[in-house]
């Protein structure tokens, strides 16, 4: 398979089973936070409601696009870990898989919201911190851009869940008259017709987001996996022509060159060098590639490494104002055209990538739901949740996970439906209406996910090393 002998075949199909492993529990595990508002109310059959927030996660999945993707696969800067023998790959892979795997596991099986999110995050961090024990470098291998990006999102989106969970609640208090829409759900009747519709398209809307955010998490485990075990096939898109690159770079060169490099700043004209160098570096090996399978295959992650910094460079260049004022509007906005072709050459997953993990998150999402059905539904605040409160925390958590995935920003469902939860709870009751003995656990979990999933992981990583 792929050139590779048949051990490293079975590996490498053992990696993909394990994402798709990942991206199975992460159905069962965070589907809760989609379903729990419509079974509580009795406004979906749990069954129905399961299968239905299942097939929207699959859509979110492939058609929910690949900025989270984009940001999981650049949290580790692979162009350092290519370089190393595929065995060590390898034990990365598993640790990182395995790590979040058991950490979910054992989350769901107290019953405790936690996030998927921090736990691949966490395990991600950890294969980080262990690598610079066994690089020469002793660098931590890290693109701390991304992982700060990446961390501060997980961190703010709980806050944003309570707090505008608070304010909607408000509004509802405001414009809603019926007295209906703020009771508890009946034992043995089902709401009103308006109020399932709603509850029905607020958990379509957190299913098809959840997908699109969580369910591009596993798209990105994947294509770490196959960039890193087989990058000469998968570094680049194979779709793409080289002709097409080398018009982007030619054009890219053209524009930025127009600058007067006499009244730039040092950093600017070393960052303009660098472009330079890796477009001329680039073309040479284009030139020679009529087709994308002509480029050698020794020779694909190299560009991918060219097309990744000229990027990059480029950005910061764009981010100088003294850069910026060099150049018109217009020419501005092609060299980020282009550069945005560019970057399409990297940025990508094939569709059965796709198929894959949109039916792994689809299918675990129909099981193992009720464990945190009851912590959403009853053990978060002392009164029971109303339906005016489901409806606003999934409002909200739709809300603030579909913003983030335009971002490209990994969120947690779990921690903005449950902290939107407790916002409702409040505006409720106050604060002595949450139940203090959850409340503490969902934040011992939130808190302890990260050091835990670190130390896991990187340890994980080493003994596997050693082992492979």
């Amino acid at each position: 398979m792929f050139g590779l002998s048949i051990g490293l075949s079975v590996l490498l199909v053992v990696c993909i089973l394990a994402a798709c492993a990942f991206e199975f529990i992460n159905g069962f595990h965070d589907t809760a936070n989609a379903v729990a508002t419509v079974i509580y109310t009795r406004s979906l059959k749990p069954r129905t409601a399961v299968i239905w927030s299942g097939f929207w996660n699959f859509v979110g999945v492939y058609f929910g696009g690949l900025a989270v993707a984009v940001g999981i696969i650049n949290l580790l800067p692979l162009e350092a870990l290519v370089d190393q023998n595929i065995q060590h790959n390898i034990a990365m892979i598993l640790s990182l898989i395995f790590t979040a795997i058991i950490w979910n596991l054992a989350t769901w099986y107290f019953g405790i919201p936690c996030s998927s999110s921090h736990t691949l995050l966490g395990s991600i961090f950890g294969i980080g911190i262990a690598f610079m024990f066994i690089s020469s470098s002793g660098q931590i291998a890290l693109n701390w851009k991304k992982v700060i990006d990446a961390g501060l999102s997980l961190l703010i989106s709980p806050v944003f869940g309570f707090g505008l969970t608070m304010l909607l609640m408000w509004i509802f208090k405001k414009a809603v008259k019926k007295k209906k829409f703020f009771n508890e759900p009946s034992p043995d009747k089902k709401p009103p017709f308006w109020i399932r519709g709603l509850l029905v398209l607020t958990c379509t809307s957190v299913s098809y987001s959840h997908g699109s955010n969580d369910g591009q998490k596993g798209v990105g485990l994947m294509m770490i996996i196959l960039i890193t075990m087989l990058p000469a096939y998968f570094a680049l898109n194979n779709s793409k022509n080289p002709a097409v690159m080398s018009a982007n770079t030619t054009q890219i060169s053209a524009y930025i060159n127009k600058a007067d490099t006499t009244h730039l700043a040092k950093t600017d004209r070393g960052n303009l060098a660098i472009v330079n160098s890796k477009i001329a570096d680039m073309n040479t090996i284009l030139s020679i590639s009529q087709t994308p399978a002509g480029i050698p295959k020794e020779k694909r992650f190299e560009v991918r490494q060219d097309i990744i910094t000229i990027a990059r460079t480029t950005d910061k260049l764009l981010s100088s104002d003294q850069f910026k004022s060099a150049l018109n509007k217009d020419e501005i906005g092609l060299i980020k055209k282009n550069i945005g072709e560019l970057k399409s050459n990297t940025e990508f997953a094939p569709w059965w990538v796709l198929l894959l993990i949109s039916a792994s998150l689809g299918l675990g999402t129909m099981v193992g739901w009720k464990r945190i059905v009851v912590t959403i539904g009853e053990k978060i605040g002392k009164s029971h949740l109303s339906y005016a409160q489901g409806a606003s925390a999934e409002i909200v958590a739709a809300t603030t996970i579909s913003a983030s995935s335009l971002l490209g920003l990994p969120v947690s469902t779990t921690h903005v439906l449950s902290s939107g939860v407790a916002g409702s709870m409040v505006s409720q009751g106050g604060i002595k209406n949450l139940q203090y003995a959850t409340v503490k656990n969902i934040l011992l979990a939130w808190v302890v996910t990260i050091p835990v999933t670190v130390l896991m992981a990187g340890s994980m990583f080493l003994l596997l090393r050693a082992i492979i």
